[in-house]
């Protein structure tokens, strides 16, 4: 039998899965220090979800869903996104609660596609919605715990591209006005848009073929184009982000993937990775999504971060990726008494808060504290013969050699303090 992962998914085995953890941590704690909760939806939902809300001409519906029929016949799909089944969840279960529901989520995305560095067929997504806040506020706020979360992990070469894709009042024209120019540049148009230029003209602008880019970067502009109402949000976004210090650069060909979005649209891009893999994540502003489950009109706006593209961005740019910590101590059992008094001293230390690893058989001293080194454990916490008699135990420092026999209660305190005495 072949033991690799499917193709285009991964294993996480220690030292990665302590790293991709502490991207969780870190998520987790920086969406509730601005107020999220965190939700969890199905894995699978049923395939209208996506269908409706997605776009039937998106590349997620068209080309990139894992759709399939249960016993009864029903059509579902591994979740390819996360924003419609929140929204689906707040329908049917939150909407007549506060006018403002802030969420975060960290799970897993399934898509189909070609297997690349950054790019898998399943991958582990962050993600915050904002549904009830019509206002910038709202677009401003998830940009910059989006730009907190890159920099608190140390990435700084990265910029933030924006734009406005308008909505039903303003895109409509807009959107008439470049089918036009697309058919007269149809010949220059990669196949797949050729034929499909009124179904989704959009596409070309994010298309990132060479001759499609250039067709894009001289097409008309949205942001040109806006209604009042739109270009009054979007100057309210751009200055609610100066406001913030936060640096966003006006990028007229910027769209989002997916049919539900309206107004801000944003990416983060980076500026180490190849060209292919360089959007880190994105979001954007969708008041119509609740509508096209049927729902009232619900604003909201948020985004989804791939964190595996996160930890290559954190690789090239040289930056140690965060971890989980290891184990405050290892815990060595001596003999016959000594192994036996080792499990109610680990339990004490478990007990006082403290993380802490054994072995599971008697081995020699030298055997234990080779395996306590590659715990990475802080402390060997010995206990032989002597220190069960005692009442006591050994704590030694793997770092440096240092070492002191203490009463069990001051060396836990000793090494809940993580120094030497004073």
């Amino acid at each position: 039998m072949d033991l690799s992962p499917p193709r285009g998914t991964l294993d996480f085995l220690p030292p990665d899965g302590d790293r991709m953890l502490a991207l969780y941590d870190r998520a987790a704690g920086l969406a509730r220090s601005y107020g999220y909760r965190y939700v969890e939806t199905p894995g699978f939902e049923r395939t209208e979800l996506f269908s409706l809300t997605s776009g039937q001409t998106s590349d997620i519906v068209t080309k990139e869903m894992y759709t399939f029929k249960d016993r009864g016949r029903r059509s579902l799909t591994l979740r390819p996104e996360g924003t419609a089944p929140v929204m689906r969840a707040y329908l049917n279960r939150l909407s007549g609660g506060p006018s403002a529901f802030k969420a975060y989520y960290l799970t897993r995305m399934y898509r189909y596609g070609r297997p690349q560095a950054g790019r898998y067929r399943e991958h582990r997504q962050f993600g915050i919605e904002v549904f009830g806040v019509a206002g910038a506020t709202a677009d401003v706020e998830t940009i910059a715990v989006g730009d907190r979360f890159l920099r608190s992990l140390g990435l700084s070469r990265y910029h933030i591209e924006l734009n406005s894709i308008g909505d039903e009042v303003c895109r409509p024209a807009y959107r008439a006005e470049l089918i036009d120019y697309l058919q007269a540049n149809r010949e220059r148009l990669r196949d797949e848009h050729r034929d499909r230029i009124e179904e989704n003209p959009l596409r070309v602008l994010y298309c990132k073929d060479e001759a499609c880019r250039a067709i894009a970067a001289e097409a008309p502009k949205i942001v040109d184009r806006l209604c009042g109402p739109c270009r009054e949000h979007f100057d309210a976004v751009q200055e609610g982000l100066e406001d913030q210090d936060i640096k966003a650069t006006l990028t007229p060909t910027l769209v989002r993937g997916l049919d539900y979005y309206t107004r801000t649209a944003y990416e983060f891009v980076s500026e180490v990775l190849s060209q292919a893999q360089a959007t880190l994540f994105g979001g954007g502003r969708y008041d119509r999504l609740a509508e096209a489950l049927g729902g009232p009109r619900v604003p909201g706006v948020g985004f989804g971060m791939g964190l595996e593209r996160v930890l290559l961005a954190l690789k090239d740019e040289g930056v140690e990726p965060p971890s989980e910590p290891a184990p405050d101590a290892f815990v060595v059992g001596i003999g016959e008494v000594g192994g036996k008094r080792a499990r109610d001293v680990a339990r004490a230390l478990r007990e006082a808060g403290l993380a802490v690893d054994r072995s599971f058989e008697d081995r020699p001293l030298g055997a234990q504290l080779r395996m306590a080194d590659r715990s990475e454990a802080r402390y060997a916490v010995i206990v032989g013969e002597r220190e069960a008699a005692a009442g006591t135990v050994t704590v030694r420092r793997l770092a440096d050699g240092w070492q002191e026999t203490l009463p069990l209660d001051l060396a836990i305190e000793r090494i809940a303090r993580g120094g030497e005495p004073g």
